[in-house]
C-alpha cells in the first residue's frame, strides 16, 4: 500500500512517520506529490476533522490517505482547548503561546481539578475517498503549574502523565524520549490499533 500522510504540520508529520515506520506500507508525504489541498478544520470533533482531512487528501491524490486530528481536553476548562488546540492562543501552531495561555487559564486551580487528556483521532481513507478506518485513542494526565521538559511539541511541556502502572507514570510528556512517549501517548495507542487493523484493510485492498 502507498499511503499518503495528510498533514502539513512538520512536528506532527515527524511523529506520525515514526509511528508508521515498521508497518507494511510505503509512506508518501504531501511534498512528494506536489502538495494537497488545505482543509478548513471546522468540525466539532477530532474524529470529524480527521475524516474530513483524510477524505479530501485521498480524493485529491488518488492514494490511500491517513489523517490525524488531535489535541488537549482539560476538564476544568470544560474540554478546552479541544479541537482548537493548535490555534487556541491565535496563529495556528504557536506552541509557546498556547502553553502560556494554558498556564494562565489554570492559575490557582488546585491539583485535584487539573485533570486532562490528550486525544488522537486517525482516519484512513481509500483512494476513492471512502473511509476504511477510524480510530480514537487518548492518554490521561494532569496540567502542570509550569512547563517541564525540553521536548516542546504542542502542549507536551504542560502535561504530566498520571495513568497508573507504567514506567512513565509521573513524568511529563516533554521529559520522555520519543520511544517512551510512543508507548503511552494518544498517537502511540492509535497507531497500535491501526497496526492491528491494517492487515485486514490490506487484504481488502
Amino acid at each position: 500500500m502507498k499511503l499518503l500522510l495528510a498533514s502539513h504540520n512538520p512536528k506532527k508529520r515527524a511523529e506520525l512517520l515514526a509511528l508508521l515506520e515498521d508497518l507494511d506500507v510505503e509512506v508518501v508525504t504531501p511534498d512528494r506529490i506536489g502538495g494537497i489541498p488545505a482543509v478548513v478544520e471546522d468540525q466539532p470533533t477530532f474524529r470529524a476533522n480527521a475524516e474530513k482531512k483524510a477524505v479530501s487528501a485521498a480524493r485529491a491524490s488518488g492514494l490511500w490517505a491517513l489523517a490525524d486530528d488531535s489535541g488537549l481536553e482539560v476538564a476544568h476548562l470544560k474540554g478546552e482547548p479541544g479541537v482548537r488546540s493548535a490555534r487556541w492562543a491565535g496563529p495556528h501552531g504557536d506552541d509557546a503561546a498556547n502553553n502560556r495561555l494554558l498556564v494562565e487559564r489554570m492559575a490557582g486551580v488546585p491539583l485535584h481539578k487539573r485533570d486532562a487528556r490528550f486525544v488522537c483521532a486517525l482516519a484512513l481513507a481509500r483512494p476513492d475517498g471512502s473511509l476504511a478506518a477510524q480510530i480514537t485513542a487518548s492518554a490521561r494526565g494532569r496540567i502542570l503549574t509550569a512547563p517541564l521538559g525540553t521536548r516542546d511539541f504542542g502542549y507536551d511541556p504542560s502535561f504530566l502523565f498520571t495513568e497508573e502502572g507504567y514506567p512513565q507514570t509521573g513524568k511529563g510528556f516533554a521529559e520522555m524520549t520519543p520511544d517512551e512517549k510512543l508507548e503511552v501517548s494518544h498517537r502511540g495507542r492509535a497507531r497500535r490499533e491501526l497496526a492491528h487493523r491494517l492487515p485486514g484493510i490490506l487484504a481488502e485492498a
